[in-house]
């Protein structure tokens, strides 16, 4: 092991350690682009078993780009973006690559036979470019999953309006499963003290995609009385959207597909939880037109009986699945905000209950910078709690990723990479006592089926 990781490992403050070289090779999960090509692409990828094709050693340590910061890399999370990028679907990953490398300079050093993944991370900085400003090395950080050509004028409106925004560690190069990470500068926020530095890097892809999506003027903007369903409330994206709900005031509607899942909801607070096996919803595969409806009446009934009303709002990651249905359910003038879509992404539904009835549809993708640290800010008030329900080390990324893949966890499966076990990283333990007296974790069951290790 090299001088700078010994000695971030051994918690040695910055001064101590400022000036080490950093690794010229570090540990990274990562594919290859030789089983890019011999996997071909197409949506049938998605079938693929992920273990297949991630793997974990050594990568060559990339030069930094004057906006750009080296961090420590404590702890990161699987997202679903993972499991396409390691399924090579719909497309490979190797292809937003090569398309960034050809325009020159440092972003030349994307396009690299190997693909460093991860759109999560928690860490210390450890390096900083010439053009960097306001951090520095000792800096615990979480890192945004954005990054935005600064240069670019629609970014000024809006960063996720560039026609050069990528989601990191997936259309680019350099991410967050790994013992290091390239990130600009522009991608990092304070971690909340209180938070461990796994629970701290479960959040911001998820957490801030929800935040978009249902608060930001961008999105939906729920409101106080709002009925919002939420399909998978008992996923990354959904347990923070489920959160966000509660906290603007409004009414919560989660659909979950088993027992355990729909427990974990009533311990967040979930107002309504729906099975989607009792009302036949279907089973993540595509319901026929008639089908759609049928399910469709099943589900508003359902809704009715418990609050008397139509959603205001549906919450829509799952997509060519559920989306007919969201259509259908949501009330007159009502607002389907939907991204992601990880049963697919040919989405049918009936129109006409869209335009006589005038429904919008809202797209959204990540958050804008702004979005992020109004949303990090929620998480160092306690206003948001993270929903780890599991922890792997980074040896054991493809099993984590299996895992999404399938459907099998609740919450956001989190990974260790250099922090040596979980618990580690908290530097405000009054204040994580203060939130929370009895160290409660609404997936606290599900975290102690999976020690990590």
């Amino acid at each position: 092991m090299d001088a700078l990781t010994e000695a971030l490992l051994a918690g040695e403050p910055a001064g101590e350690w400022a000036g080490l070289a950093p690794p010229r090779e570090y540990v990274a999960a990562h594919l290859r682009a030789e089983d890019a090509e011999q996997a071909g692409g197409g949506t049938e990828g998605q079938e693929r078993d992920v273990r297949g094709t991630l793997r974990v050693g050594p990568v060559p340590l990339p030069e930094l780009a004057p906006d750009e910061v080296l961090v420590a890399v404590m702890a990161s999370s699987i997202n679903y973006n993972t499991v396409w990028s390691a399924t090579f679907a719909p497309v490979s990953t190797f292809t937003f690559l090569r398309r960034l490398g050809r325009q020159g300079g440092f972003a030349r050093r994307h396009d690299r036979p190997y693909h460093v993944i991860g759109s999560d991370a928690a860490g210390v900085v450890v390096r900083t470019g010439a053009g960097v400003r306001r951090w520095s090395a000792g800096d615990h950080v979480v890192v945004s999953c954005v990054q935005v050509d600064d240069q670019e004028p629609a970014t000024h409106n809006d960063g996720m309006l560039g026609a050069e925004q990528r989601i990191w560690g997936y259309e680019t190069n350099f991410g967050g499963l790994a013992h290091y990470a390239v990130v600009r500068a522009s991608q990092l926020l304070p971690k909340p003290g209180h938070l461990t530095w796994e629970e701290a890097a479960s959040v911001m892809l998820t957490a801030a995609t929800s935040y978009r999506m249902l608060v930001s003027d961008k999105g939906a903007r729920i409101k106080q009385g709002d009925i919002v369903l939420i399909w998978g409330a008992a996923g990354g994206l959904g347990a923070y959207a489920l959160q966000m709900v509660k906290n603007a005031g409004g009414i919560a509607v989660g659909v979950v597909g088993s027992p355990r899942k729909a427990e974990a909801l009533r311990r967040l607070g979930c107002d309504v939880v729906l099975d989607r096996t009792a009302l036949a919803l279907g089973d993540g595969t595509v319901l026929t037109p008639e089908g759609t409806i049928e399910a469709g009446k099943r589900l508003g009934r359902a809704i009715r009986d418990a609050l008397g009303e139509d959603p205001h709002v549906v919450f829509d990651y799952v997509g060519r699945a559920t989306f007919g249905l969201s259509v259908f359910v949501v009330r007159r003038g009502g607002t389907v905000v939907t991204c992601g879509s990880s049963t697919g992404y040919d989405h049918h539904f009936d129109n006409r209950y869209l335009w006589m009835n005038l429904k919008r549809i809202v797209g959204s993708h990540a958050a804008n910078l702004q979005e992020q640290w109004e949303c990090n800010r929620l998480f160092r008030l306690g206003r948001l709690t993270p929903v780890l329900s599991e922890v792997y080390p980074l040896d054991q990324v493809g099993e984590a990723a299996r895992r999404v893949q399938r459907n099998e966890h609740v919450g956001k499966v989190g990974v260790l990479c250099l922090a040596p076990k979980p618990g580690l990283g908290v530097t405000e333990p009054e204040l994580r006592l203060a939130l929370d007296p009895e160290g409660r974790n609404p997936f606290a069951r599900d975290t102690a089926d999976r020690p990590a290790g």
